[in-house]
């Protein structure tokens, strides 16, 4: 049976092998873990479809192909089949360069059209073991799947949208009263301020759509998550403007590991209406977020620091932070903007944090 790329939601065309968890020869249980794939959406474990022997690994770890490319092949128990040769795919240059090398086609890793070995391939796999397989002078690192579609939609963005940036302080004196004795990160209480400022500002809670702008009734807020050296992924907390702190803060908290862990399902990345970006946890002072199209707006969240503030004639030292909105100025202006961020302001500031935490489950 032929082991094919799979559809890994209705707008991805190609995956990339990350890892086959099986060697040629070895046998595999249907349903059993077979390989993993990787796509511009979500990392996905893929379990082998039938019960067999591996008879063939066509496209090796590293290679990206369309959908419904032939991946490998399974001998079905009491169906043998005879596996194509694992040279079958090679040209006269790479058969003469591996024949120079003493070299086997498995032990080198195709990146051609499904897989196949190309003359650069045998190069550098020659060139790494001259040098031990480390690397001389510079590193040509390519870009991981993550960060290409990263790189892609925000260069898109600022291509095409007119961003604006503005900024408030806030004064978290009343979040730490609430989070600090229940171990609370301030994000929750930004993401719940937000859903609670932004059915006054529908505008904001939208996406363009041509000429025309579309004001979302569900609040499903991108919570951008760091990968590392992967890039940026922003999972989605669906119907956010619904659950209470309590519920808000699991569900930030479930789709964060979720997406670190590589997790994430298609859909925990689609149809985010208003985006988050935390950086304060590296201690920044202001970031000025690019949009994600074709939402109009992200807010960052800065590092809060404590500051003297003035109060009445008075004044006491106090944990703030700044919030700075990137807006599309195509679908909205500066007013309507900062009148948002003034009433985001005057939540976090003024709320009864520790009744919010006491209702819900």
């Amino acid at each position: 049976m032929d082991v094919v790329m799979p559809q890994l939601g209705e707008t991805v065309k190609e995956g990339t092998v990350t890892v086959w968890h099986k060697k040629v020869g070895e046998r595999v249980e249907a349903n059993e873990l077979l390989f993993e794939v990787n796509t511009d959406k979500v990392e996905t474990e893929v379990p082998a479809p039938v019960s067999g022997v591996l008879a063939a690994i066509l496209v090796a770890e590293g290679g990206t192909v369309q959908v419904g490319t032939t991946l490998a092949v399974i001998e079905e128990d009491g169906k043998p089949r005879a596996a194509p040769a694992r040279d079958a795919p090679l040209s006269p240059v790479v058969r003469r360069l591996l024949a120079e090398n003493g070299l086997d086609a498995s032990a080198v890793t195709g990146t051609g059209a499904g897989g196949r070995i190309t003359r650069d391939d045998v190069l550098a796999h020659v060139e790494r073991s001259k040098t031990g397989g480390k690397p001389q002078g510079d590193e040509r690192l390519p870009l991981s799947k993550v960060r290409k579609r990263t790189a892609e939609q925000m260069a898109l963005s600022w291509r095409t949208i007119p961003h604006v940036l503005q900024a408030v302080e806030v004064d978290f004196h009343a979040v730490d009263a609430a989070r600090l004795p229940r171990a609370l990160t301030y994000l929750p209480f930004v993401a719940f301020a937000v859903c609670r400022a932004l059915p006054e500002f529908p505008a904001l809670n939208a996406s363009l759509d041509g000429d025309a702008l579309v004001l979302h009734r569900r609040i499903n807020l991108g919570i951008a998550v760091d990968l590392g050296g992967e890039g940026l992924i922003v999972p989605v907390v669906k119907d956010a403007g619904e659950k209470s702190l309590p519920e808000l803060a699991r569900a930030i908290h479930s789709v964060s590991e979720k997406a670190r862990s590589g997790r994430l399902a298609p859909d925990d990345v689609t149809e985010a209406t208003y985006t988050l970006s935390n950086s304060g946890r590296f201690g920044t002072l202001l970031t000025a977020p690019i949009i994600n199209p074709p939402q109009v707006a992200i807010l960052s969240t800065d590092a809060v620091t404590r500051k003297p503030v003035a109060q009445g004639e008075t004044v006491a030292i106090h944990p703030v932070g700044v919030l700075a909105q990137s807006f599309d100025h195509r679908a909205l202006d500066g007013a309507y903007s900062a009148a948002y961020l003034r009433k985001l302001k005057q939540i976090l500031e003024e709320r009864d944090w520790a009744a919010d935490l006491g209702r819900g489950p």
